[in-house]
């Protein structure tokens, strides 16, 4: 059974986000909100924590999972990123945007996309989310939290309680954060590649 957590999505209660923080590195798997829509979260090289998201949301191995990062001292250890590449993401971020890029030796192989060798990576624009990961200290493996065959994300806390109840260790809920997933970016070539529109603006990228 999920251990539901409320918290003020403004002002974050410390000791919650303490309390969520450790359940993530002692391997747990938490439905969290973030600026797009809520997502699903794990220990970046928990083995579980990537097999139960795919089975929750029925995902092959071609999908990107995302990385998601507090800053861009940690989003640099994750991905090769060069000057220019460097400025565009830069100045899209923080936001509501996720960057497809060639993964660094730092990223678990199960993660990458099996013949681009390339990682979703983002820094999200949320209070709540941006104070687990500064507890946490390190990115999140996370993916949105689409269920198979629904149209549209889940975006109440107690719903995801009540439909994920035992498939799920923990839900962090700071209230509705919208239905629309972030915009995805491509710069595995280099150049921009839209291949997801959503919450973020593409024309920078067009």
């Amino acid at each position: 059974m999920a251990k539901y957590f409320d918290v003020h999505p403004d002002n974050p209660q410390p000791r919650t986000i303490g309390t969520v923080a450790d359940s993530i590195r002692n391997g747990a798997l938490v439905a969290y909100p973030t600026d797009s829509c809520y997502a699903l979260g794990s220990r970046l090289g928990s083995k579980d924590g990537i097999s139960r998201i795919r089975a929750i949301r029925d995902l092959d191995d071609r999908h990107h999972f995302t990385l998601m990062c507090q800053n861009f001292a940690q989003l640099g250890q994750l991905v090769h990123i060069d000057n220019d590449v460097f400025r565009a993401v830069k100045a899209a971020t923080p936001g509501a945007y996720t960057f497809i890029l060639p993964a660094t030796k730092e990223v678990p192989r199960a993660l990458l996309h099996p013949k681009k060798k390339t990682v979703g990576v983002r820094i999200p624009d949320h209070v709540v989310t941006q104070a687990l990961l500064a507890e946490l200290g390190e990115p999140l493996l996370s993916s949105t939290l689409l269920l198979p065959d629904e149209a549209e994300p889940l975006t109440q806390g107690w719903e995801i309680k009540e439909r994920l109840d035992h498939l799920v260790d923990a839900v962090l809920d700071s209230g509705d954060c919208g239905t629309e997933p972030t915009t995805v970016v491509d710069f595995s070539s280099g150049e921009p590649e839209v291949v997801r529109r959503g919450a973020g603006d593409t024309t920078r990228f067009e």
